[in-house]
């Protein structure tokens, strides 16, 4: 297998192809690395991950990008620890992952928030993002950086780093000055050293590199991560462009990770699952071509949202296919799952932990300093914290901590409901020792995570799901689907089994005149899948789940469900919410051919989009599908013929035509027979408050490891 077989990198050989990239993970200890860097990156290495690029430090005091990032003058003990972490838990005759430090000046894209100094870049370009003009660096600035870029390769080195992963993408000073969009000087700085003058400007990246290069000698690895298209043809890189800018600085590198985008397309370097996994092939096999043609030796890596492990072989010229690529970033992947390497290598690859692109806790670059995680793996970045539950079952070879038993003897559980969080604690329950039945009183397993995943770009929601009933199944867990539980049972089967609930949610209240709240009929039952109007209206009323209901189960081959389910006519679709739900349900309608109108209360529609990066995405979409967007409104009522909407600051009504309304507010936790029961039972996921994936599997993690008795 490609994937698995060693990597050469200048004169330090990397035990397999597979790249743990840098990235933001708000880690950190004030600007330092911290136990907690440490701990994350051993676990990588644990997994089997050849390379492992640590998170990028500020070559300057001038950057200061986000709070938490890290200063390359505070960062040596990190390092040493980390590598040192590396190697002790590398596996079979001590070949441990290359472990390189990341290094960077974010320039105009940082921040002088925390510095409250002004930013330095080429030009005096406002950033798009921030808006705030920087300082023009001056000649004693520009050779500051170059010197702190060189004296941070140097303590790298002497910290045990195998070499150094310099940033020349996006949110990057060196690739500010390599553009048009960000370089607009008159001096030496919009020109190149030697035989380059061809209107590139590369002298600011040759001069870094070569300080670097000088740094660390001949032996240590250089590597780059390099922006081959900015996405912003009038003035930015394209990628004919960027094959000419790789093949010039392959003179002096080992190895070059292609990526995209630019300060008008941040979103475009790590995008959600909107976009197609492996978007990038096609401009990293033409760099390769374009590196290979004047610096074989050079490793050309490849990036964007390879999260599977068939995709990372076939870049690599696996299943004899021509190769595109030389190794394979895979860092939301090895995310989601550190032991991908080691299931791979074991043979397992089809029980590595699905990455869903959703960027939802692994994207931490925003103003709550969130520390990096995943919905799907909350053990993610909190290493220290938390236990690993199912720790030496999963390959059958000791891949972490603990000793994936019980702490105490093994105990008959019953789980009911088949989200993920009942799937997780179902799933941990069974993997440290307990005999587990679970039931759900749908037909399906998956919950609200498969019903969301009919939404339009969202499919990869599903895998989640498929995954924890996959690892139940493996397991040996009973599973009953179509089965009620009565609260006379529950109370029952509780005097010789643990019980977990982990119901779900239901619809919340409606608080628009002309339908009856759901506690007296006006809106249908979870999982119903069922309609309702009332009063004089004529407005058929969905909720969101209800409707993506009947899509999810429509069989192949018929008149999808959501078409069938809604009258002819417009659609209104109500977003109180602001997060990812409405935008898919607006979209999915109109690639119906439908007539949707997208309400919110916001000046934005899909606020919440911005912590994930889909924000301007979300909108351009909703735009080129023709959705109608009407923001600073509140939904007031039905009438006979449409809805009223009431403008937020101006009081000022409206009527919007329409034949049904999707409503996607708020839910409410299904806790009825928690209630019942004698509110005694532990809950889990949206039983407790209706959140996300995340909170759902977390809690059904913790709720398994709470039936371990007290030191589980």
């Amino acid at each position: 297998m490609k994937l698995l077989e060693p990597l050469r990198l200048g004169n330090r050989t990397a035990p397999n192809r597979i790249v743990f990239g840098a990235h933001e993970t708000n880690l950190g200890r004030r600007r330092a690395l911290s136990e907690r860097h440490v701990a994350y990156y051993e676990r990588r290495a644990l997994g089997g991950a050849g390379v492992i690029v640590v998170e990028d430090a500020s070559v300057h005091p001038s950057d200061w990008p986000y709070e938490r990032a890290p200063l390359a003058s505070a960062c040596a003990p990190g390092w040493r620890t980390i590598v040192d972490a590396c190697a002790a838990a590398a596996r079979g005759e001590g070949v441990r992952p290359l472990v390189l430090a990341g290094l960077n000046h974010a320039g105009s894209q940082g921040s002088s928030a925390f510095s409250q100094l002004p930013m330095w870049a080429p030009s005096r370009v406002p950033d798009v993002a921030t808006r705030e003009v920087p300082q023009a660096m001056e000649p004693d600035e520009i050779a500051a950086v170059i010197a702190g870029f060189a004296e941070a390769a140097r303590g790298a080195l002497a910290a045990g780093c195998d070499g150094v992963d310099v940033n020349v993408g996006q949110f990057s000073l060196i690739r500010q000055f390599l553009s048009g969009l960000t370089n607009q000087r008159s001096d030496e700085w919009t020109g190149s050293d030697g035989g380059h003058d061809d209107g590139l400007r590369l002298r600011f990246a040759q001069r870094v590199l070569a300080a670097v290069r000088d740094a660390i000698g001949p032996d240590a690895v250089l590597a780059i991560r390099l922006s081959c298209d900015e996405l912003a043809p009038w003035a930015g890189i394209v990628a004919d462009v960027g094959a000419l800018v790789a093949a010039a600085l392959a003179e002096t590198v080992d190895a070059i990770t292609v990526v995209r985008g630019s300060i008008f397309s941040t979103g475009a370097t790590r995008p959600d699952g909107h976009t197609e996994p492996g978007f990038n092939l096609g401009l990293v096999a033409q760099i390769r071509e374009a590196v290979t043609a004047v610096r074989p030796g050079v490793a050309v890596v490849a990036q964007g949202s390879i999260v599977e492990w068939g995709q990372a072989e076939w870049a690599l010229g696996g299943f004899d296919d021509p190769a595109r690529a030389d190794a394979v970033e895979m860092t939301r992947a090895q995310i989601a799952d550190p032991d991908l390497g080691a299931k791979v290598a074991a043979g397992h690859a089809d029980r590595v932990r699905p990455c869903l692109l959703c960027n939802q806790k692994c994207q931490v670059r925003d103003g709550r300093n969130p520390i990096v995680s995943c919905v799907g793996e909350p053990r993610s970045g909190h290493e220290l914290d938390d236990p690993d539950p199912c720790a030496g079952v999963d390959i059958g070879v000791d891949i972490g901590e603990g000793t994936g038993r019980t702490a105490g003897a093994p105990r008959d559980v019953l789980v009911v409901g088949a989200g993920v969080a009942g799937l997780e604690c179902a799933r941990v329950a069974a993997a440290r020792g307990h005999r587990v039945r679970l039931v759900e009183r749908s037909s399906g397993l998956g919950g609200s995570v498969r019903t969301a995943a009919a939404g339009s770009g969202r499919s990869r929601l599903a895998l989640i799901a498929d995954w924890l009933e996959a690892e139940c199944r493996r397991l040996g867990v009973t599973i009953e689907t179509s089965s009620e539980i009565e609260p006379g049972l529950v109370e029952r089967i509780a005097g010789d089994h643990a019980v977990v609930l982990c119901t779900g949610a239901r619809p919340g209240l409606r608080p628009y005149a002309g339908t009856s709240p759901p506690s007296t009929g006006g809106a249908p039952a979870r999982g119903s899948g069922g309609a309702s109007s009332s009063g004089s209206s004529g407005v058929v009323v969905w909720s969101a789940s209800d409707l993506l209901a009947t899509e999810r189960r429509s069989p192949t081959g018929t008149v999808r469900g959501l078409d069938a389910a809604l009258p002819e006519g417009p659609v209104v679709v109500w977003d109180p919410v602001g997060g990812p739900v409405a935008v898919s349900i607006a979209e999915l309608l109109a690639s119906r051919g439908r007539q949707v109108t997208l309400v919110c209360p916001d000046f934005t529609v899909g606020t919440q989009l911005s912590l994930t990066g889909d924000l301007a995405p979300a909108n351009t979409r909703l735009l080129q599908a023709g959705v109608a967007l009407v923001k600073r409104s509140v939904l007031r009522s039905l009438g006979t013929t449409g809805v009223v909407v009431e403008e937020r600051y101006t009081g000022l009504t409206t009527v919007i035509a329409c034949a049904a309304l999707v409503d996607c507010g708020t839910l409410l936790p299904d806790d009825a027979l928690w209630r019942a029961t004698g509110e005694r039972h532990p809950r889990a996921g949206d039983a407790v408050a209706p959140r996300t994936i995340h909170e759902a599997i977390l809690e059904g993690r913790r709720a398994a490891l709470a039936l371990d008795g007290p030191g589980a």
